[in-house]
């Protein structure tokens, strides 16, 4: 996904499937990733932290897809305005990407919150790879970084370069020990397929 899928077929497109009352919402988004392209990467994550909580509102998969697990693409989560902590760490995963911030730097985590004792998933960042990530989460505006966020218990992260097995808060072992998952696949898939 690139800033130039905003075309007027698109917009048709948009229109079309989710309604005229969408619209709006997909030109700001069209605007964030444009802007954000001049942004430093620190101001490209608060821009689109806040806006995907503003957005996007949380519902679960099972009542908003009807199905027990659904990653939903960025398009249908804005699209829908709706979508569980999964499509909120996607959402922010590919608009970052479409800024150009590079996917080094990013990998979804899975993770327990344990507050509420349920897994949850947040996406992550590294300045650099000895550094701390912070952490982007639907449940909070703020944006720490991983060792301050004691509510959440790492279990792995991927990206498309692949998964990572969580050896302590926040950080991973230097390699990749898988290429990913199915659902990862799928996504990427309908992503390059406009959905």
């Amino acid at each position: 996904m690139n800033h130039n899928i905003f075309s007027g077929a698109f917009f048709t497109q948009i229109e079309l499937k989710y309604g005229l009352n969408r619209i709006d919402d997909f030109h700001k988004w069209q605007s964030i990733i444009e802007k954000g392209a001049e942004f430093s990467d620190s101001e490209r994550l608060h821009l689109v932290n806040q806006f995907a909580n503003r957005h996007i509102n949380f519902v679960s998969d099972i009542e908003h897809w009807n199905k027990n697990d659904y990653w939903g693409t960025p398009i249908e989560s804005l699209g829908t305005k709706g979508g569980d902590c999964e499509d909120f760490a996607i959402f922010k995963y590919f608009t970052l990407k479409a800024m150009g911030v590079s996917e080094e730097k990013m990998r979804l985590m899975y993770v327990r919150a344990l507050l509420i004792d349920q897994p949850h998933m947040v996406l992550i960042y590294f300045d650099n790879p000895k550094a701390m990530p912070l952490v982007l989460d639907n449940l909070t505006t703020s944006i720490k970084k991983s060792n301050q966020r004691t509510d959440l218990k790492p279990i792995y992260s991927f990206n498309s370069q692949g998964l990572w097995l969580t050896k302590a808060r926040g950080l991973g072992s230097n390699r990749p020990v898988s290429t990913g998952s199915k659902s990862w696949t799928d996504l990427v898939n309908r992503i390059e397929n406009g959905e």
